[in-house]
């Protein structure tokens, strides 16, 4: 499945950004989606996933609080909302998905999109 994620963009410190993912030709509703991120220089880091129907979540503790992963499989979408952004969540966004076992490890997602880049300035 191909993975497309939208909602690249430069906010103030403090602001907020939604992210958005959607497979092509596929039925996300089956799929375990997860959100990661890099930042220039470092290495990719989990930010939250979800499960297949959305009853389950998970969350890096750097984000806890301030990000809400949700999903829509009507509309075949997983959200990433973020707020109160920090300087320190500068990165390329991915979304990644799977059909088996989900977690915070990268390796368990088979199907990656092409990053979005999110920039917040202090």
């Amino acid at each position: 499945v191909q993975l497309q994620a939208f909602g690249r963009g430069l906010v103030q410190a403090g602001g907020s950004l939604r992210l958005s993912c959607t497979p092509s030709g596929r039925t996300f509703s089956s799929y375990h989606v997860g959100w990661f991120r890099q930042a220039p220089g470092e290495e990719r880091e989990f930010v939250a996933a979800i499960s297949r129907s959305g009853s389950s979540t998970l969350y890096a503790d750097s984000v806890k609080g301030r990000f809400t992963i949700s999903r829509d499989n009507a509309k075949n979408t997983v959200y990433l909302q973020m707020n109160s952004l920090k300087p320190e969540d500068t990165a390329v966004y991915y979304c990644a998905a799977t059909r088996e076992a989900w977690g915070a490890r990268g390796s368990l997602y088979e199907y990656w999109g092409q990053g979005t880049l999110v920039t917040v300035s202090s």
